[in-house]
């Protein structure tokens, strides 16, 4: 029989990278966690204290009558019971607070990295899923570095000193529980082999079904434009079924280890009292033995059942910590830039040569694009949809890097220089115009966020958003919502606009930056953005052909392409594929004067 290539080796539950993570993450909270096990080793000796004094209270006090040994007794086991009530309460703060602080830091350095990742990442990555990843998976962790492993290590701990003890008292007795014993424990790996797999499906479930909820609850207007409600549900129904599912399968597995569990307990009581009887009558042990060899058997077994239950916390928390390190172990931007160069300042002289780019294999979606943009001029991009205006911006920005050709920036290749370092000296306005749920000022501010209040409102008075900011109850103080929803599409427009304004950047990206404005704004504004790209190299997407008359140079984009170069006028006088776009244009904005009643914004018409 053939062995079949398609089918994926199955993943081990267990990985190296998860291995790694653990090892690491327990030796960074070593010191709380040896102080807890510590802590747990005390209360665990505390808690012998009355199962070993049980012999001796049946056969010397009940039996003998030494009731003068009562008090000391009584004392013993006093102290003992303080000592456990204490240890437990401080190994719970002392674990407790190092679970809270581990979680903590493995949120935040899974954040750190997620931020860095390349821009591509983010582009085929739901962000539910991404949300998922630094709060969902790091939770577990709080099983290795809290109580769990700690709890783990005692139950260990009291097993083994209690099977000692065991034998002392009768080795003959406890080599028949041990195989009782040893029968539970292959049952648990077995079931453990089997349910690791389970969490880490999980998660992966959870993050799926977090992300499509994210994309619907941030789509809600969409989503109620076109009645698609029912449609939402039953998606989100289908994959809450799906988690529903594996904890089901987990949720029985672990019943299935709970159960067993208690048969074990129960079969080893039959043996006592079948075997242990047969001891006691014919004089092998006394009442007290019996009595003690139960209170040490009760010892070792229910840290196995413990364990059973922690095995399966610890699982999960390992389940975690593999998913979190596929993702820390993906290049960040900042390891790529590790060996490029620093540059202090940007004059803004950018070149392309002969650049391509594809985001799917074999598909280009610019081709051979060559130009150059000289510092301090304004260069307009002019196409039909599709024809690779935005992604020719998106390399600027540096999102993305050609496939093929080169750019440079002040003769220095692009790759070559720090990203975070190159970014410093951009402003950016993109077509969403995205803005944080917060204040009007934090917004304006978010990319000079040690701003005066005086800066950010002249850089508001540039934008032209005084004006209506001036309106509101709370004026600068106004909170937006998420994603700015309590403003319009023209307000939002506007503040992104000041927000680049204060960042004073030297390399202006505007992605069709007054795409959201009715006519009087953008004329307003087209003077505020004139006085903004004047001494900075500017890169200008508008479908409005009006707004970008000014330019320096405008490239016509089509198929990936660059089919005609000039000024405004020059390309006119052509009379090539920039003019019939004016044409065009001009006839449709002729037509919305004679058909006023008609609520009609000009744009580029796709082709």
């Amino acid at each position: 029989m053939t062995e079949d290539k398609t089918k994926k080796p199955k993943k081990k539950a267990f990985t190296a990278g998860s291995w790694a993570e653990a090892k690491a993450l327990i030796w960074d909270h070593r010191r709380r966690l040896s102080l807890g096990l510590t802590l747990m080793v005390i209360n665990r000796l505390a808690g012998l204290v009355l199962p070993s004094m049980s012999k001796s209270l049946i056969d010397d006090v009940m039996v003998n009558g030494r009731t003068e040994l009562l008090a000391t007794f009584a004392l013993a086991v006093g102290v003992a019971t303080v000592v456990q009530s204490a240890t437990s309460f401080s190994l719970s703060q002392v674990l407790g607070v190092a679970a809270q602080r581990a979680i903590t830091d493995m949120r935040k350095v899974v954040q750190q990295h997620v931020g860095r990742l390349p821009i591509g990442y983010f582009d085929s990555t739901k962000t539910g899923v991404l949300i998922s990843r630094v709060m969902t998976d790091a939770d577990g962790i709080r099983n290795l570095v809290g109580t769990g492993l700690v709890q783990l290590l005692g139950g260990l701990f009291t097993a083994a000193i209690a099977l000692g003890v065991l034998f002392w008292i009768n080795w003959q007795l406890t080599i028949i529980t041990i195989l009782v014993l040893a029968t539970f424990g292959g049952a648990m790996a077995f079931a453990f082999k089997r349910l690791r797999p389970l969490f880490r499906e999980r998660g992966k479930i959870n993050a799926d079904v977090t992300g499509r909820l994210g994309e619907t609850l941030g789509g809600v207007r969409v989503v109620k434009a076109y009645t698609a409600e029912r449609r939402e549900q039953y998606v989100f129904a289908k994959g809450a079924h799906r988690l529903l599912r594996n904890v089901a399968g987990a949720v029985t597995g672990v019943s299935a280890i709970s159960s067993f569990s208690t048969l074990v307990v129960g079969s080893i009581a039959v043996l006592m009292i079948v075997f242990g009887g047969q001891e006691v009558a014919a004089g092998s042990m006394t009442v007290g033995d019996f009595v003690m060899y139960l209170f040490f058997t009760g010892l070792v077994a229910s840290p196995l059942v413990q364990i059973a239950n922690i095995g399966t916390q610890i699982s999960e928390a390992f389940a975690g910590l593999d998913r979190i390190r596929e993702i820390r172990s993906m290049a960040t931007e900042d390891e790529e830039d590790r060996n490029k160069r620093t540059i202090k300042d940007v004059d803004g002289n950018f070149e392309f040569k002969n650049v391509t780019f594809e985001y799917d294999e074999g598909v280009p979606v610019l081709r051979g694009v060559s130009f150059k943009a000289k510092a301090g001029t304004t260069t307009a991009l002019v196409g039909s949809s599709g024809s690779g205006k935005s992604t020719l911006i998106s390399l600027v920005a540096a999102f993305n890097f050609p496939k093929e050709g080169d750019i440079l920036v002040d003769d220095i290749p692009l790759r070559e220089i720090r990203l975070r370092n190159y970014r410093s000296h951009l402003g950016v306005v993109f077509q969403d115009n995205f803005l944080f749920d917060g204040t009007v000022s934090d917004n304006i501010r978010f990319g000079a966020p040690h701003a005066t209040f005086e800066e950010i409102r002249a850089a508001a008075t540039l934008a032209h958003c005084d004006e209506f900011i001036s309106r509101f109850d709370d004026g600068y103080d106004t909170i937006v919502g998420e994603r700015g929803v309590k403003l319009s599409g023209g307000q939002r427009q506007r503040l992104a606009i000041a927000r680049a304004v204060l960042a004073n950047p030297r390399v202006l990206i505007l992605d069709e930056a007054t795409s959201s404005l009715d006519s009087e704004s953008e004329a307003q504004i087209q003077d505020g953005l004139a006085s903004l790209r004047e001494g900075r190299t500017t890169f200008v997407i508008a479908h409005r052909l009006s707004t970008i008359q000014s330019a320096d140079q405008i490239l016509v984009l089509e198929e990936g392409q660059i089919v005609e170069q000039g000024t405004h006028q020059e390309l006119f006088d052509l009379d090539g594929r920039y003019r019939e776009l004016y044409d065009r244009q001009y006839k449709l904005e002729r037509n919305r004067f004679i058909n006023p009643g008609e609520d009609f914004t000009p744009e580029l018409p796709d082709e």
